[in-house]
């Protein structure tokens, strides 16, 4: 019995390894012949080797911690000991889940799946965290989370949403709002020659979400529904300002008015927009100068004429870079699940922060 437990096992390390690189390493650092073990002291080394595999994301962990390039793609944080000082820093512990089940309470949230808290089988917190991250950054659907995770789609989407509402309450709070001092301390040399009292570029972003199967309503195409953001951005690069996510019904204007950003704003300041943002009056209310610039995608020509060394130039590839690291997180590239509505607002706030804890634009 013992012999064909062995067999077993050994036959799944096999089907879960993920190179025959990886399969010969395995049987070289279990090879039986080069010392004589016992039936049951090869059983343990099995039944370790796969408990080690059944963990999947550890593994995975384990495997590009020493490759800063693969950590990027997955996470957007530089490295493996960027990603642990950032877990380190927000686990959760008794106090911070304490706190949080309070904070839902009040909130009267009804989500089930938030209140199943982190008891992901097979994963501990880091790992979760690491799907979490691998999910919003690459676009994974909860199957292509399965097949690496090896846990259900049911967990999974668990896992998913609960981190997603966990990394809400620890990062919401921060103050990520920089003072005039701040802002003129990290201003870039291209800003300072061409508009030196810029405190912040706004952008509004558009994402599109799936509606539930029950929904109807004419005016949504094919199902899904646009929804709208204001982001605002400061010299330096980082994401200064977040607002909640509006439906398309609602004006830029009125999302503008409704943000809170108006407040923000001091008298002298500038404010850089894309030409397509029309705020002039709102702005001259509080006595705040507007600058408009073509930050969009330009073409091909502009390109070429952006990467010029002109300050100009320089100012507008670094605003479009830093517009653009909201891009790279796919999961918003098409259509947001319906299933994640529910949390569509705290993820955008999530993924909009985790920006500012990637590697300074300049």
């Amino acid at each position: 019995m013992l012999v064909r437990s062995v067999a077993l096992l050994s036959s799944l390390l096999l089907c879960s390894s993920h190179s025959s690189q990886e399969v010969a390493a395995l049987l070289d650092e279990h090879s039986y012949s080069r010392r004589s073990l016992t039936v049951k002291e090869q059983l343990q080394a099995a039944q370790m080797e796969l408990d080690r595999l059944l963990t999947g994301e550890q593994l995975f962990l384990q495997r590009l911690q020493h490759e800063p390039e693969m950590i990027l793609f997955y996470t957007g944080f530089k490295d493996y000991n960027t990603l642990k000082a950032f877990y380190l820093a927000l686990q959760p512990t008794p106090k911070t889940i304490g706190n949080w089940s309070r904070a839902l309470k009040i909130n009267n949230s009804s989500n089930s799946k938030v209140d199943a808290g982190f008891c992901a089988q097979h994963l501990c917190l880091f790992d979760q965290l690491f799907l979490f991250l691998c999910s919003v950054r690459r676009g994974f659907l909860p199957i292509d989370m399965y097949t690496q995770f090896r846990v259900s789609e049911d967990v999974v989407q668990t896992t998913w949403i609960t981190w997603c509402h966990y990394l809400f309450f620890m990062l919401g709070p921060l103050p990520i709002w920089p003072s005039r001092q701040a802002v003129n301390e990290l201003m870039p040399p291209f800003f300072r020659t061409t508009f030196p009292k810029t405190r912040v570029v706004l952008h509004m972003t558009e994402i599109r979400i799936q509606l539930p199967a029950c929904t109807e309503n004419s005016s949504h195409h094919k199902g899904s529904t646009t929804l709208k953001s204001l982001i605002g951005i400061a010299p330096s690069g980082s994401v200064s300002f977040v607002s909640s996510l509006y439906t398309a019904a609602v004006s830029h204007k009125d999302a503008i008015r409704e943000s809170g950003v108006l407040n923000l704003l001091e008298p002298g300041d500038q404010v850089l927009t894309d030409e397509s943002l029309e705020i002039k009056d709102l702005l001259d209310v509080s006595g705040v100068n507007l600058v408009s610039l073509t930050l969009s995608q330009p073409n091909r020509q502009s390109v070429q004429d952006d990467l010029t060394h002109t300050d100009s130039g320089l100012l507008k590839v670094h605003m479009r870079r830093a517009i653009g690291r909201l891009k790279e997180c796919h999961i918003f590239d098409d259509v947001v699940p319906s299933a994640l509505s529910g949390s569509v607002d705290q993820l955008w706030t999530v993924c909009a922060l985790l920006t500012n804890f990637q590697e300074p634009l300049i």
